[in-house]
């Protein structure tokens, strides 16, 4: 049994932004005074901040730290997000909807979608975004918080925030300083490693100042200070199966459709863009691939497409998709962009912040350091990042594009083995293979099948297809009608006092 001598004292979060700030918060929410939490930032340098739109478990995260929803809404500029529409990815001119949540409530021990595909082959005109209570919502710009009677159809989904990353941060950097944290303004200069262990001992700034700690998390961004400045972890580069290695980002005044609780996704010749809808702006971007577009041309197309004026210049950003070999390293954790990068097709940028607290404070150590631990946190960090990765590969090689070199590419690129045989059982009978430490389950991977034109060949041999016509029919006309009894997206967030609007 560990002696209390061997306890961590120190910790130090070397960056802010969001990773470093939502580090912050939860180790002073978990740890209370047991242990002195410092976090260098410096506001001569700026924050990626792209990362706007979560997935559901961000509530989690929220109601874990006891903050309240509408106060969080008020203070971020928040709205509510049910899911993503995706336009132009299977080919031009076609959309589908990923929901938060599953296709409706099944009736006998067949997967509705099965239900789907055979009312379908017989000629029902019913799309399976009908059968999603989020998509329901979704398309009549309406929102309401899910049912908790598990026999209503209003129970069937669930849902997650957009947000401005910055003022989250904010918000944030408050809850963790009022919980003892202590910023430390400045620039790291150097780390200095302790020669018999090979740990981080220091890092010094540049105004010469050093500061010691017993474990360090670097929420220092792409550039991995101490993951990889000190340490050389290495890189794994995965832009052989995701291309996009560039963003530019805009906001602009919200227009067109207004408020919507979705993100969209739409796909252009060399990429795709987002359109993430907040109380006071839309944030907006193009990501891209540099070997097929300029950022000159990147720029142009972002703001010929945009919902009303621009707020701001163009910003722009380069990444390389993948992740460190080791997110654990020594005494150095790194949370946050310094551990790797997936681009944000699917909003998951703050989520993988969120699971490296999570682990590290599932595996939080003592002193020693044990390797035990440090080696479980990488493999179960790892296979998180290669399942995530999977589900972002099945959006560019499930397209019938063929119409600019990107998406030739793409649908004619290998794939992992683990993409490939869901991609196989799907398309044979429509089945929906299940990984160990899926982030996306079932009801993803089936809305991007389908949504994308992997049509099953054959059905479940044991579907009885007498009812589904009809269950379909009726499922639909639930959602509909449960959909329309709810308030607007927008009215809602005043009912809740979650807007200053």
């Amino acid at each position: 049994m560990d002696q209390p001598q061997s306890a961590i004292r120190s910790i130090l979060i070397v960056g802010g932004g969001t990773a470093g700030w939502m580090t912050a918060a939860a180790l002073s929410h978990a740890l209370g005074k047991r242990c002195a939490i410092s976090l260098i930032e410096s506001d001569e340098i700026g924050t990626v901040g792209v990362g706007e739109a979560t997935i559901p478990p961000i509530k989690l995260f929220n109601d874990t730290l006891g903050i309240d929803e509408a106060q969080f809404l008020r203070e971020t500029k928040g709205s509510f997000k049910l899911g993503i529409e995706f336009v132009d990815w299977a080919r031009r001119g076609h959309r589908y909807f990923h929901p938060f949540g599953t296709f409706g409530k099944p009736f006998d021990l067949v997967a509705v979608h099965q239900h789907w595909l055979a009312a379908r082959a017989v000629g029902s005109p019913v799309p399976l975004d009908d059968l999603s209570m989020a998509w329901g919502a979704a398309k009549h710009g309406r929102f309401a918080r899910p049912m908790a009677d598990p026999r209503s159809v209003a129970s069937t989904f669930d849902y997650a925030y957009h947000f401005d990353a910055g003022l989250y941060a904010a918000f944030l950097r408050r809850y963790a300083e009022a919980r003892g944290v202590v910023r430390v303004e400045g620039k790291v200069a150097d780390a200095a490693l302790a020669g018999d262990s090979g740990n981080v001992a220091s890092v010094t700034l540049h105004d010469g100042r050093t500061l010691a700690a017993d474990l360090f998390v670097d929420c220092s961004g792409f550039r991995g200070l101490l993951i990889e400045g000190a340490l050389a972890t290495g890189y794994d580069d995965w832009t052989h199966w995701l291309p996009c290695d560039r963003a530019v980002a805009v906001p602009c005044v919200t227009g067109g459709d207004g408020l919507t609780p979705f993100t969209r996704s739409t796909a252009h010749a060399a990429g795709w863009q987002w359109r993430i809808p907040l109380q006071h702006r839309t944030g907006n971007g193009y990501v891209y691939c540099s070997r097929h577009l300029s950022d000159d041309e990147a720029a142009t197309t972002l703001l010929a497409n945009l919902d009303g004026k621009a707020l701001a210049d163009p910003r722009f950003l380069r990444f390389t998709t993948g992740r460190r070999r080791r997110f654990w390293n020594r005494n150095v954790v790194a949370i946050g962009l310094s551990s790797g990068f997936m681009e944000p097709l699917e909003s998951t940028s703050i989520h993988l912040i969120q699971t490296g607290i999570a682990k590290l404070l599932a595996y939080f150590p003592t002193r020693d350091f044990d390797p035990l631990l440090i080696d479980e946190y990488n493999r179960v960090a790892i296979t998180e990042y290669e399942r995530i990765r999977d589900f972002l590969i099945l959006h560019y090689k499930l397209t019938a594009r063929d119409d600019a070199p990107l998406w030739r590419d793409c649908a004619d690129m290998a794939v992992p083995d683990t993409v490939a045989l869901k991609i196989a059982h799907f398309r044979h009978g429509g089945r929906l293979v299940a990984r160990d430490m899926d982030l996306f389950g079932p009801p993803s991977w089936l809305a991007v099948h389908i949504g994308q034109l992997n049509d099953p060949v054959s059905l479940d041999p044991l579907l009885d297809t007498t009812n589904s016509a009809g269950f379909v029919d009726r499922l639909a006309g639930a959602i509909e009608s449960m959909a329309r009894s709810m308030p607007m997206h927008a009215a809602f967030l005043q009912q809740i006092g979650a807007t200053t609007l």
